[in-house]
């Protein structure tokens, strides 16, 4: 089969398109799937650079839970049809079109936290065929999302359907999003609009109409200096924001503080902007706020998330679509940042 396949850390060169890579064995329990459609994300960037470092050494080379064993098909965002499953799976699933929840999970609990990901610790779906266990595949055979649709929704979808639950955001809150025009930041506004709060994003001036589309109340663009924002979010929310889902980190904890109520919460899944940041701990304590860290989603969430795709009650944006021998051409335009939504890989 046609794959794209990460040999090392490093550059776009470290990962190879390959049209002899093997079609994955089953093992006992798992599904073969004929990849639909796969899309993009910023984790196969960090994986295939090895950004993620690791605990006291932040500069070392290695995946998002250490080190990467190599070669690795990468991709996490994976719909498609089931073409056939192993022992100890019913046959009646093959010819179904599935969503793939890619998390691995620490134990089998409903809650339980992610400790690996399609495309990192196990292979992913920029290939024709992927092979998972059976209890990550979710039927969508009456959804009337395209499996471009489909693709684009579970690891920025399920990563803010995470950040929304952990920092248990309801139709009462004023919440600020960061990042907003990204893959996860879009769909914090989508799904925190959805829940009925009150959404203002913080994004890239040019992309403002479209966040605002989406369902924010309101864009303030990124480059607003600091007494400025503050100023706006304070005229936004004058009782002060009930919770920030920030996806960006760096300087803004430090800058939107100061604009959060007694009790509000934040939740933060990711430091494009920067991952060290400083903050006055006197901010945090004296008005009882809380930082909550959010890594992906929990099988719960993954299952609330895949009724909605079953429904269409969200339906993600798609940006672009590239077929995957273009895959090096789909990651230079998802890192240039140009476009809304998601990106999308059709074998």
């Amino acid at each position: 089969m046609t794959a794209a396949v990460l040999l090392r850390h490093g550059g776009p060169d470290a990962l190879e398109l390959r049209a002899d890579w093997p079609v994955p064995r089953l093992a006992e329990g798992q599904v073969l799937v004929r990849v639909g459609a796969a899309a993009l994300n910023n984790t196969d960037l960090w994986t295939r650079e090895g950004a993620y470092g690791l605990s006291g050494d932040p500069d070392a080379k290695a995946g998002w839970r250490g080190p990467v064993d190599f070669p690795r098909v990468q991709g996490g965002d994976i719909a498609g049809r089931v073409t056939a499953t192993a022992a100890g799976v019913p046959e009646e699933w093959v010819g179904r079109r599935v969503l793939v929840d890619p998390a691995l999970y620490r134990d089998e609990s409903a809650d339980a936290p992610p400790v690996g990901l399609l495309g990192s610790e196990a292979d992913g779906g920029f290939a024709d065929y992927v092979a998972v266990s059976a209890d990550r595949v979710h039927d969508m055979t009456d959804s009337p999302l395209s499996d471009e649709e489909l693709a684009a929704l579970p690891v920025a979808y399920g990563t803010a359907t995470g950040m929304l639950e952990r920092a248990r955001i309801t139709d009462a809150d004023t919440v600020l999003v960061t990042g907003a025009s990204g893959g996860v930041g879009f769909a914090l506004v989508q799904l925190a609009t959805a829940r009925g709060a009150r959404v203002i994003a913080l994004t890239s001036g040019s992309k403002a109409a479209a966040v605002e589309r989406a369902g924010a109340v309101a864009a303030l663009g990124r480059d607003t200096p600091a007494a400025e924002l503050r100023d706006r979010l304070r005229a936004l929310a004058p009782d002060g924001l009930d919770a920030v889902a920030d996806v960006a980190g760096g300087p803004w904890l430090e800058r939107v503080l100061p604009t959060l109520r007694d009790g509000a919460r934040w939740v933060i899944a990711g430091a494009v902007a920067g991952p060290v940041v400083t903050f006055d701990l006197r901010r945090l304590y004296l008005h009882n706020l809380s930082l909550i860290g959010s890594s992906m989603h929990t099988r719960a969430h993954f299952e609330a998330l895949a009724g909605l795709a079953r429904t269409g009650a969200v339906q993600p944006y798609v940006a672009a679509r590239f077929p995957l021998r273009d895959l090096h051409t789909a990651q230079d335009e998802f890192r240039s940042g140009r476009h809304v939504g998601k990106i999308v890989v059709v074998p």
